[in-house]
């Protein structure tokens, strides 16, 4: 069949002129992918030449050089994007620019309306998917003219003529050279891409990496880097390779942490290469204006910002991932059920948490850099991951009552367990200095004990999910009905202490009680105590203090529960409180105080400076 029998304007199917109709006349913030979706086209013809290469020496032009030529002429509005590939004879222009079984317009019109037309980023990520990437050109163009010839040598040349309305017309036309021409007339809004700064700025954005030369302009200038480093490797790289990318990726000088670079086959096929940044913070000149990694398929740029990838936990890791296996853009819509993509993110968050591991191992100070900066989102991990949040258990750090100003891990604080003991104990506190004064160390120092101090808002959320480590249990030292092990004595042996006689209890109980009368649940001696006076300590049946701290951050008109207000009988100053005579005004002002330091070091006094007249009666009283 000749070109001369399709001279006629020829109708293109219901469906696809309804896909035109949208690409013409939607309003799209990434026109540029226009440009990527051909340059795909045209990659895509010069690897079918390859494999046609393989098995037929019958090739028209065989010395040609495998490339995609891209020129724009400023006075005359147009561009053209050239290949030397695999080319089209006049059936195949017919088959695949104009009927709906290869243009997959009747699935994209289905998601565009679902998508709605204001919704300009999903409809551009819909373009590629359904396999209508060369009709995205119609929001660029008023006519487009694809003159194509095929790589078999007796194939006439033919062009494809559309000015994007109902109808496409077919023709003879004159060509030497196999490949195919994409000539475009571009629209009064779209002269930007006749531009070739902007045309440079849009290949090396989304086809830097595509395996041919693309040649820009009349100078033929090179502009894609072709070879993908991720794709390279290994032992052919060097460490200053890896931070030259990481830099030209970026625009962030400050070498990153650590990174990895992956090349597997199976479950999914993936190259990879990941950063972990040596800062959190995006810099102004970061080119990173959103979190996600880079997404290929094919060595052809999918999504810049790609948050499908990795759990958001992990949303400060950069770095590009490529698969063979994912079709030419996966929207953002159907990641979410693309089995591909879930593999991947399984894939790749192990692979994350793996290279931690290994800075953990292999350059043990700067992971103690990275988990002051980032350690509150392995925390968020630990707290939301619901698959495998063990896998995070080995990354966490805390500071301990017996290493203060060190980090531990879990690991580090059962190794220094003593024999008997089988719980992990822990201490909830606001910061640093006030958790190390609190009386609910009292009774571990006097053991020996170590405790884990946790004064970050995150680690509430993180114990609701970290119950256990190792087969030891967390427990929290603030509990009342605290049980240490039978092994655990006193660091030394001390002379036996002045103490409250038995007898004398309730009596001074009930005064504390008279005082303070429904503020608290109720008042008892304990024997948990050795440098304070007293504590507050919860009742038996109350939410875990991790939980109430939980609902204090998410609810503002969240009531604490009443406390149990617990007294050292052998501390000095309930010992001469317990000497004071009931009517003399000293002692009920020295049990609003020993009650309100205790709220004080909980962090449960709302009004701190209402202390501050009691202090200098104190104060005054101490004079006397």
């Amino acid at each position: 069949m000749s070109a001369s029998d399709y001279r006629q304007a020829i109708p293109f199917r219901a469906e696809t002129r309804q896909l035109l109709d949208i690409l013409i006349h939607s309003l799209y913030t990434e026109r540029e992918i226009f440009l990527r979706e051909l340059i795909s086209n045209a990659s895509d013809a010069l690897t079918r030449l390859e494999f046609e290469q393989l098995t037929n020496r019958n090739i028209l032009n065989p010395e040609l050089e495998a490339a995609i030529w891209i020129t724009a002429d400023e006075s005359q509005k147009t561009l053209t994007i050239s290949d030397s590939g695999i080319g089209m004879t006049v059936e195949e222009l017919v088959t695949n620019l104009g009927t709906i079984a290869h243009s997959g317009a009747k699935e994209f019109i289905t998601a565009a309306k679902s998508a709605g037309s204001e919704n300009n980023s999903r409809l551009s990520d819909l373009i590629g998917q359904f396999g209508v990437g060369f009709y995205s050109v119609f929001m660029v163009a008023d006519k487009v003219t694809v003159l194509s010839r095929s790589y078999k040598p007796e194939a006439q040349a033919a062009a494809w003529i559309c000015s994007g309305e109902d109808t496409f017309t077919v023709e003879q036309a004159e060509k030497e050279e196999r490949g195919t021409q994409v000539i475009i007339q571009l629209k009064e809004d779209a002269h930007e891409f006749a531009q070739e700064s902007r045309l440079r700025d849009v290949i090396q954005k989304h086809s830097d990496f595509i395996p041919y030369p693309i040649y820009l302009g009349e100078k033929k200038e090179q502009v894609n880097r072709q070879t993908a480093i991720w794709r390279q490797a290994t032992q052919k790289l060097a460490a200053k390779d890896y931070e030259e990318f990481y830099r030209q990726m970026t625009l962030d000088f400050e070498a990153p942490l650590t990174y990895t670079h992956l090349n597997v086959d199976a479950p999914v096929q993936l190259y990879a290469i990941l950063y972990c940044p040596a800062s959190p913070e995006r810099s102004p000149f970061s080119l990173r204006k959103d979190y996600g990694l880079k997404l290929f398929a094919r060595k052809v740029l999918i999504q810049e910002y790609c948050k499908d990838l990795l759990p958001d936990y992990f949303q400060f890791i950069q770095g590009v991932v490529d698969s063979e296996d994912l079709p030419l853009n996966v929207s953002r819509e159907s990641v979410h059920s693309n089995r591909i993509m879930a593999q991947l993110k399984k894939l790749i968050t192990g692979k994350v948490i793996d290279m931690l591991k290994k800075l953990v191992e292999e350059n043990p100070d700067a992971y103690a850099s990275f988990w002051k900066k980032f350690g509150r989102f392995i925390k968020q991990g630990v707290a939301l991951e619901t698959q495998d949040p063990e896998s995070l258990y080995p990354l966490l750090r805390f500071h301990t009552s017996a290493h203060p100003s060190e980090l531990s891990s879990l690991a580090d604080y059962v190794q220094r367990m003593k024999p008997e003991q089988t719980a992990i104990y822990y201490l909830l506190g606001d910061d640093d200095r006030s958790i190390l004064a609190s009386p609910h160390l009292d009774a571990l120092r006097k053991h020996n004990l170590e405790v884990l101090l946790l004064t970050d808002p995150l680690d509430s959320f993180m114990l609701v999910r970290l119950k256990e480590f190792e087969g030891h249990p967390l427990t929290n030292v603030a509990h009342g009905d605290l049980k240490l092990p039978s092994d655990a004595s006193p660091s030394q042996e001390t002379e036996p202490e002045p103490s409250i006689p038995a007898e004398d209890w309730s009596r001074l109980i009930e005064r504390f009680k008279a005082t303070l009368q429904d503020r608290v649940k109720d008042v008892r001696m304990t024997d948990r105590l050795t440098d304070s006076p007293a504590r507050l300590v919860d009742p038996e049946g109350s939410p875990a203090q991790e939980m109430q701290r939980v609902f204090r951050l998410l609810q503002e008109d969240f009531e604490i529960p009443k406390k149990i207000l617990e007294l050292n009988p052998k501390h000095p100053i309930l010992l001469k409180l317990n000497a004071l005579p009931e009517n003399d005004e000293r002692g009920k002002l020295a049990i609003e105080q020993i009650f309100e330091n205790a709220l004080l070091i909980e962090g449960l006094l709302k009004e701190p400076a209402s202390m501050i007249g009691r202090i200098y009666k104190l104060i005054d009283a101490a004079l006397d």
